[in-house]
């Protein structure tokens, strides 16, 4: 028999939310890392540029799986990655830190911890 209410959520969702929200980051990372491995020069783009529009990308997807799909796990493990790229970027040498790059990741926890808040709030209501 098939698993419904809530229980369902937390013992079939939330273990696929969390897989595929790491699936997604980590898709997002080797694509960017194969194109480096291939040479790619990013079009005349300069890296951090390319960075920030990659990290646009996942936080944009943690938004999308939070208010389409009300998958707020999703966009939390999205945010978790982006804590990642904080500690990562940060304990760099300043002069290749790339300061915009840990804004990006910062504002994009920011929007997603956020939208989760407000997303839960309004599941509450409802």
């Amino acid at each position: 028999p098939a698993l419904e209410g809530k229980g369902a959520r937390w013992w079939v969702a939330l273990p696929f939310s969390v897989y595929l929200g790491w699936i997604t980051v980590a898709t997002i990372a080797n694509a960017a890392a194969v194109l480096v491995d291939l040479g790619w020069s990013g079009g005349g783009i300069p890296e951090p540029v390319w960075a920030v529009a990659m990290i646009a990308v996942a936080i944009g997807m943690g938004l999308w799986f939070a208010w389409r799909q009300s998958d707020i796990f999703y966009a939390l493990v999205v945010a978790w990655a982006l804590v990642g790229i904080i500690a990562r970027r940060s304990s760099e040498a300043a002069e290749m830190a790339y300061p915009a790059i840990v804004v990006a990741a910062a504002v994009g926890i920011g929007l997603l911890v956020a939208s989760t808040v407000v997303k839960i709030l309004q599941m509450k209501r409802v």
